[in-house]
């Protein structure tokens, strides 16, 4: 069995390097060859989705990228892409996220989409501010749609402020979210293989309204309650998830909310605080799918 690995290549962390050679390594173990490849002019396919030399003689691929275009042309030639492009088009959206779990019964917060603005020079009124404070109140959680790891982010106290965020990010598509006060600095980090709950870690944070190790944010491990499990669940199957991270917040009365999806979250603190081999189970379930199938 022969596997590819597609990775960004205009990105590099600690942490990416870490779920890369990870995955890479369970596969080995499992008897896979594999080559990983950046998303650049090595595996360029074109639109009509040619199958280039690069590509050709892989049973799979594991899509550690948000690359839509790229994900979705290795599908059309026929290779198993894990997770689904579309499924990963969807996470990469926060708005999208939202509008794909809407009317299924999945609790997220009270969410306001952003108008999108083409015009150079425009400038939000104030009575549309005002608008989004009605639905929402103050304070609120403003949100560029595509961003990671916590950043493009704010807490919003004032008027004030959240004209100047908009005034400042004219062309971001961007989300405005109700501020679950419950869950300041803190939230549960769940990720789910073949769609079904693996391990589970708090994350929490003494200085920040976000509770991302990235920015500072620390993790113990939890058994989260059995909601919390079928939520997560319940989300990666909607979304068509192999491999799903998702961030449930905690209400009032200590229910999940779901904050964001990730299709390609980071494991190295679950298997560090929780103990856990997250590329080993993932790996095991890429393989047995493949072989399923071959059947």
């Amino acid at each position: 069995m022969k596997g590819l690995i597609i990775r960004n290549a205009y990105y590099d962390s600690e942490q990416l390097n870490y779920q890369l050679s990870s995955i890479e390594r369970e596969l080995k173990l499992l008897g896979v060859s594999v080559d990983v490849l950046p998303n650049g002019y090595d595996v360029f396919v074109d639109s009509d989705c040619s199958l280039s030399s690069t590509l050709s003689g892989y049973d799979f691929c594991v899509f550690l990228d948000k690359d839509k275009y790229l994900g979705k042309m290795i599908e059309k030639l026929g290779i198993p892409v894990f997770n689904p492009p579309s499924s990963i088009e969807i996470c990469d959206d926060k708005m999208l996220t939202y509008l794909t779990l809407s009317g299924s019964n999945v609790s997220v917060p009270k969410t306001v989409s952003a108008p999108l603005c083409f015009t150079s020079g425009a400038k939000v009124l104030e009575e549309d501010a005002q608008k989004i404070i009605d639905i929402l109140s103050l304070p609120l959680v403003a949100k560029k749609s595509f961003s990671s790891l916590g950043k493009g982010v704010y807490l919003i106290n004032t008027k004030e402020e959240l004209i100047d965020f908009i005034n400042k990010n004219p062309f971001e598509p961007k989300i405005y979210q109700q501020f679950i006060k419950s869950s300041v600095g803190r939230d549960i980090r769940i990720i789910c293989i073949g769609k079904k709950f693996y391990s589970a870690i708090e994350r929490y944070s003494e200085t920040d309204f976000r509770s991302n190790s990235a920015l500072g944010g620390k993790a113990r491990k939890v058994e989260p309650s059995k909601e919390f499990v079928a939520l997560a669940e319940k989300v990666a199957t909607l979304l068509n998830l192999d491999y799903m991270g998702i961030d449930l917040l905690i209400g009032e009365s200590g229910e999940p909310i779901v904050c964001e999806v990730n299709s390609n979250a980071y494991f190295s603190a679950m298997d560090e605080v929780a103990g856990v081999n997250v590329a080993k189970r993932y790996a095991e379930h890429i393989v047995n799918k493949i072989k399923e199938i071959d059947q």
